[in-house]
């Protein structure tokens, strides 16, 4: 016999099943980090009473570090360089059409790095090694930029041998490190300090600053090309390959910039080979994207470098700019092992409390010896790295990705890149 149920004992489903609501769109995550203002550019001091020193490291512990990022040439550092940036907005490089349109400085500038380029032509590198690390020659072609920098400063209006000796400090390390025989952003990082250093001695002014990016710091990124294509500089840690760029940061900043009002080209535009090529020249982040992809052995920006794939699904240049404005802080300056490297003189000064090397005795970078340690501190722990075997803290060392693509094309590979199987 068939049980029966009341009413009253069967579940009312209707008050179970949970009431459908249309699906709302998730509003994206806010960026915890402000985006970063130019702040006001000082005006140059009078140099007049200076005493002039060679620049040295300062920042040796994280104590050192907190206290840079709290002082006034931390604020000078973002101050030039975002005004820099903000000089160029809009612009593309065609902008200024020819050398003569700049000032003399500029002008003696772009001289300057076409003999150092000459320098590098005429010191071949040595093809014996056959190594994908950085070939010893580079020190070769430092020493001949070096014995001509008097010369170049001079011709800069630079008349005191002590003002010379700080100022062509950062030139010289803006070329790449000498005992490790490598380059990343903290040596760019060198050649805009020394840009301020000329700056700060009233050699430039407000007025070069869009000359400064579309044609000297243009040419600076040809010659470190032209380096770094001769010589296989290695990175300057094993992150690059997941950032940006293994070697450069600048130019996106300022690329982003460059484009951040552009009637047609979007962030999605660096996957068209056609638009890279067609505006590469005029756009320092197209130009920089293209030459990222030409030192690659693997095709497809996704595989070798996903941030810039991430970066390219922002709605406007107005997101990549202000992303690179954050990336500058956080990733340039206010990190550690790139800013250990930091040079600290009288025109770009450290503040008082600051640790000296001869008080820590450590040596001078550019006397460290070839196989020799490196002192750095990580988690609050002083320690020292061969040369040859870097921590995690400051990378692995790695060789260089346009050595890679090179010897990859002497041994028959052809001139195409490969694609990853299951692209």
């Amino acid at each position: 016999m068939a049980l029966q149920h009341s009413p009253a004992t069967i579940p009312n489903l209707k008050d179970k099943i949970p009431k459908l609501e249309p699906r709302r769109k998730r509003p994206p995550p806010a960026n915890p980090l402000p985006l970063p203002e130019t702040p006001s550019l000082p005006p140059p001091p009078d140099t007049s009473s200076y005493t002039f020193q060679v620049p040295t490291r300062r920042i040796l512990s994280t104590r050192d570090h907190e206290l840079f990022l709290s002082s006034p040439t931390y604020t000078l550092v973002v101050s030039f360089v975002f005004s820099l940036s903000d000089a160029v907005i809009d612009t593309p490089v065609s902008g200024i059409k020819s050398s003569d349109d700049c000032s003399p400085a500029v002008q003696s500038i772009l001289g300057i790095l076409d003999e150092a380029e000459a320098l590098v032509l005429a010191t071949p590198p040595d093809n014996s090694e056959g190594s994908r690390f950085g070939n010893k020659i580079f020190r070769t072609f430092l020493d001949k930029a070096q014995a001509a920098s008097p010369a170049w400063h001079q011709k800069l209006g630079l008349a005191s041998r002590e003002a010379v000796a700080e100022v062509e400090t950062y030139l010289n390390h803006s070329f790449g490190n000498r005992t490790r025989i490598d380059y990343g952003s903290g040596h760019e990082l060198n050649f805009v300090v020394w840009l301020l250093c000329l700056y700060q001695l009233r050699i430039l002014d407000r007025a070069d600053f869009k000359a400064l990016v579309l044609k000297v710091f243009v040419r600076y990124l040809e010659l470190m090309r032209t380096i770094q294509s001769t010589y296989y500089l290695e990175p300057a840690g094993s992150h690059g390959v997941w950032g940006l760029d293994d070697y450069q940061f600048l130019p996106f900043l300022f690329g982003a910039s460059q484009l951040l009002h552009h009637p047609f080209v979007t962030p999605l535009a660096i996957h068209q080979e056609l638009t890279l090529e067609e505006f590469g020249r005029d756009y320092m982040y197209l130009g920089q994207v293209s030459f990222v992809n030409s030192t690659k052995t693997v095709k497809g920006l996704r595989w070798h470098s996903p941030m810039l794939d991430d970066i390219s699904s922002a709605k406007s240049w107005a997101k990549v700019e202000g992303g690179m404005r954050r990336m500058f802080v956080a990733e340039v300056l206010r990190k550690l092992p790139v800013m250990q490297h930091f040079l600290f003189g009288s025109l770009v000064p450290a503040v008082e409390g600051m640790s000296t090397e001869t008080e820590l005795g450590v040596s001078n970078e550019e006397e460290e010896v070839e196989g020799g340690g490196v002192v750095v501190e990580h988690d609050g722990v002083r320690h020292v790295h061969n040369a040859s075997s870097w921590g995690d803290c400051c990378g692995i060392k790695v060789p260089s990705a346009i050595a890679a693509a090179q010897m990859a094309r002497k041994n028959g590979a052809g001139e195409t890149l490969r694609r990853i199987p299951f692209d």
